[in-house]
């Protein structure tokens, strides 16, 4: 009887050191404050789904204001060397490694209300950018507008010569052909900027508003024109996707999913709370262009779009196809 019960509580202690063994925590980088909307709209919900579907099997801990290392450029790194698990940040920040992913963001690709859901269901073709770290969640922000800091802009001419922050280098391209000078920056840096005189202004979506505390230093918004629209993601380190079983690796991806879409859905209702606060606040003007200057920015930025499709497809990457996946989703 003694040697059974030794046996039994043998074997219990193995089954409780292996489920221990099993069980892991993963660490998720961002470089925003621990104060942004991200936290508690995305990452705390995404967290809870992966613990819930893994039987707490696998949690998440979120390392807010790049307490894994510092710059938002420098995020998709620190997951595929593993500092850590999982990290957000924006495609657009690390462009050349991402040319057909950022095709999305070009005007007149994907629009505001359904881009995400494109982006779910085209996200197939993009594996081959993604060898080096698991996509497991991507969304778009609103449209970037143009925030200007003394200047209004009307016009198209307006924004000739004026220096104008960008997110990446397509909307850069795009910035270009309707004259301005695109200054390439994280939003994070927007602000001192704006107020120093380092730019004129910024092509940026209008949650930095409040996030970012744009309106401090911003008199003029101008909307209208087809513009881009930046892609957010959450990447995983190959290593530790692979580490877990296949139903914990089904969890993350569906639950990155859900992410993706609260993301959107966070993003949209920000972005526009924000720009009916602007426009109320006195000393602010939000500036909607007329048609005929629509017709002058969309016709200038055509020509921008027709181009970097034609350069990733040059590639050997499927362009076209993803785009018109896109478009038809």
């Amino acid at each position: 009887m003694f040697p059974k019960m030794i046996t039994a509580a043998m074997m219990a202690a193995s089954l409780l050191a292996s489920s221990a063994a099993s069980a892991k925590e993963l660490k998720l980088a961002d470089f925003h404050p621990s104060t942004h909307f991200v936290l508690e709209k995305v990452f705390k919900p995404f967290g809870e789904a992966v613990a819930a579907g893994t039987d707490g099997q696998v949690t998440l801990k979120t390392y807010m204001g790049g307490e894994l290392g510092p710059g938002p450029a420098e995020q998709y790194n620190r997951a595929v060397d593993g500092v850590a698990d999982l990290a957000f940040s924006l495609p657009g920040y690390t462009a050349s490694t991402f040319p057909l992913t950022l095709l999305a963001e070009l005007p007149g690709v994907i629009d505001a209300e359904n881009g995400t859901e494109s982006l779910i269901a085209a996200q197939d073709l993009l594996a081959k950018e993604y060898r080096r770290a698991k996509l497991v969640s991507l969304w778009i922000n609103q449209p970037n507008v143009l925030f200007s800091a003394n200047k209004p802009i009307r016009t198209l001419e307006d924004l000739k010569g004026m220096k104008i922050r960008v997110p990446s280098r397509n909307a850069g391209l795009v910035v270009e052909a309707w004259g301005g000078v695109p200054v390439s920056m994280p939003a994070s840096d927007v602000y001192n900027s704006m107020q120093t005189g380092v730019i004129d202004g910024a092509m940026i979506d209008t949650t930095t508003l409040q996030a970012f505390r744009l309106a401090e230093v911003t008199k003029y918004i101008t909307v209208g024109m087809d513009t881009s629209i930046s892609q957010f993601f959450l990447v995983m380190n190959r290593d530790s996707f692979n580490e877990l079983s296949e139903d914990q690796q089904k969890v993350v991806l569906e639950a990155g999913q859900d992410a993706a879409r609260n993301g959107h859905k966070a993003w949209a209702e920000v972005a526009t709370s924000a720009l009916e606060g602007f426009a109320k606040t006195e000393g602010k003007e939000l500036i909607t262009l007329s048609d005929d200057e629509i017709a002058k920015f969309n016709a200038a930025s055509a020509e921008a779009v027709d181009k970097v499709i034609a350069e990733v497809e040059a590639t050997g990457a499927p362009a076209r196809a993803y785009v018109e996946a896109l478009k038809n989703d």
